[in-house]
């Protein structure tokens, strides 16, 4: 899960996430909503891959990216569980 939070905690992988939840990308597409070279995109889409948060699936020459929700769904529980009150714990 740690690496799940430090990939949240960069604005550029907080928006790419946030275009994966509308549609499946390519990095190419990905990339078109960034002013950043390729390669830093492609940096980026690793690091959300390593934390589980985006699955990547090869079609034809393409990678297509999309989010891996069950990694969303263990953050949130997380989140949760920890604005819990403890009961004089």
């Amino acid at each position: 899960m740690n690496d799940a939070f430090k990939a949240l905690s960069d604005p550029s992988r907080r928006k790419i996430l946030h275009l994966l939840k509308k549609q499946d990308l390519s990095a190419g597409e990905i990339a078109d909503h960034f002013n950043m070279t390729k390669p830093s995109i492609s940096h980026h889409l690793n690091l959300l891959k390593q934390a589980n948060l985006v699955d990547a699936e090869k079609k034809g020459q393409q990678v297509i990216y999309s989010l891996n929700t069950s990694v969303f769904e263990d953050v949130v529980t997380w989140f949760m569980d920890f604005l819990k009150k403890d009961d004089g714990e």
